[in-house]
């Protein structure tokens, strides 16, 4: 795997892109110095260009990487995001997710710390909603009636009542509830349904509506999007300088943060030991429609052995998901998939079949060996990560946006978000990583230098 330097690529500037102009790799011709409008991006009329150094270039524009990115330009650092179709990519997770805010009905016994990033992620979520609303104009559908998960059988009553002692042994809301109380709850519920356990703190929002405003307000704060691919990184003397474009050029920055999803683990430039172990964990999603919202919640079960859930939209928009799928980057949506979905949602409310299906997708989730996200620094100076999501990239989106940047706008205490910050670093998988544990109290306390040692780079 070769290393390039950043001397060894000459600059090339890029400016916004211009709508239904393709150039000749497939991304959009640049505008530069042009004084056309630009709606949806920032200020209109601007023809400024690019810097010649970014404080930060964040490889991805999903959920993850936008949310990062805005977190940094309310910092005032200069910031580029760099990606083919920022929010639109069909098989990026972002776009295909629907969008549970479900630390607690996620909840396994053996997945703990990624229940407490989840439930600090979560408590984050209100103010990140409100304060992304205002500085975007979007409304993000962001809803907090909870989650109905719902039992069929003897043997899925006992898992929802292990479940049950387990969330309060954790001191999470959960309320224990038998059928009629269900029914009662969301009438279109199926007569077989005995039982059920409402998460009440839980909450949803639809991600492409988030994309679609986190876009929006980097706009407002002149951020740069280039629609392109990054083919590699770029260092100097070891630590990271910046990014190389599929299109020949390049852009040089204080930082990157790798935030690319499935497919953050093959970036060329990157030392085999740094490389993110992230695999692209294919789910096939339906959406559906009718006149009014079938559901009032989100409804979760396990039917055939397999989890289904349903989340409804304040439009009637009622998304069905999803299968989980170790197929490498495969998007092809299938019969079988999409059978099994409608099979088992019908289990659970009889009416879905009368519905509109207005859309199918298979999006690829970035899963990782612990099932925990990768998100800060690597033994490459410079280089962050911001990866391996999975299945909770909206949910965790604050907390990640809040890691990267090094602050603290939610209700935690400082040393409790450097402990959260231990359980997703990047260093846990790094080979041969010199120094510190990340989890020990000196490995934080490096951790917190080179932060520090970063954001004084940054502001230069």
């Amino acid at each position: 795997m070769s290393h390039v330097t950043c001397e060894e690529v000459p600059l090339r500037r890029y400016g916004r892109a211009l709508p239904g102009r393709e150039g000749p790799t497939g991304d959009r011709e640049r505008a530069l110095d042009r004084q056309e409008p630009d709606p949806g991006h920032a200020g209109e009329g601007s023809g400024a260009r690019m810097p010649d150094l970014f404080d930060l270039v964040v490889v991805g524009g999903g959920v993850i990487g936008l949310s990062v990115a805005w977190r940094a330009t309310g910092r005032g650092l200069r910031v580029a995001v760099v990606d083919p179709a920022p929010a639109a990519s069909h098989a990026a997770a972002s776009h295909a997710a629907a969008g549970m805010l479900a630390p607690v009905s996620e909840v396994t016994y053996t997945e703990e710390p990624l229940l407490r990033l989840g439930t600090a992620s979560l408590e984050r979520w209100p103010a990140f909603a409100a304060e992304l609303s205002r500085a975007s104009g979007h409304d993000l559908d962001y809803r907090t009636d909870g989650t109905l998960d719902v039992a069929f059988g003897a043997d899925d009553l006992a898992a929802l009542d292990d479940l049950a002692a387990f969330t309060a042994a954790l001191g999470l809301p959960a309320e224990r509830l038998t059928g009629r109380e269900c029914r009662r709850l969301e009438p279109m519920l199926a007569p077989s349904v005995r039982g059920g356990l409402l998460a009440g703190g839980d909450a949803w929002v639809d991600p492409r509506r988030v994309t679609a405003a986190l876009l929006a307000a980097l706009g407002r704060t002149g951020a740069t999007l280039v629609p392109g691919r990054v083919t590699g990184l770029l260092t100097a003397s070891g630590a990271a300088c910046g990014v190389r474009l599929e299109s020949g050029g390049h852009l040089d920055a204080g930082r990157v943060v790798l935030a690319a999803g499935a497919w953050s683990g093959s970036l060329e430039g990157v030392p085999p030991e740094a490389l993110p172990p992230v695999r692209p964990v294919k789910g096939q999603i339906m959406r559906l429609r009718s006149p009014e919202p079938v559901l009032s919640r989100c409804v979760r079960g396990v039917v055939h052995g397999s989890h289904v859930y349903l989340v409804p939209r304040g439009d009637g928009e009622l998304v069905v998901g999803a299968t989980q799928e170790e197929l490498g980057f495969d998007t092809r949506v299938t019969a079988g998939g999409l059978w099994e979905l409608l099979r088992d949602a019908r289990e659970l409310v009889p009416g879905v079949t009368e519905l509109e299906v207005t859309e199918t997708i298979a999006g690829l989730r970035p899963g990782t060996p612990d099932n925990l996200p990768l998100v800060g620094p690597t033994i490459v100076p410079g280089l962050d990560l911001a990866t391996g999501h999975h299945r909770g990239g909206v949910l965790l989106a604050p907390l990640t946006a809040d890691l990267c940047a090094g602050e603290d706008t939610g209700s935690v205490r400082p040393a409790e978000l450097a402990e959260l910050a231990g359980l997703c670093s990047p260093l846990r998988f790094a080979r041969g990583t010199p120094g510190p544990s990340p989890l020990s109290e000196s490995g934080l306390a490096a951790r917190e230098r080179d932060f520090t040692e970063n954001t004084t780079r940054e502001h230069r």
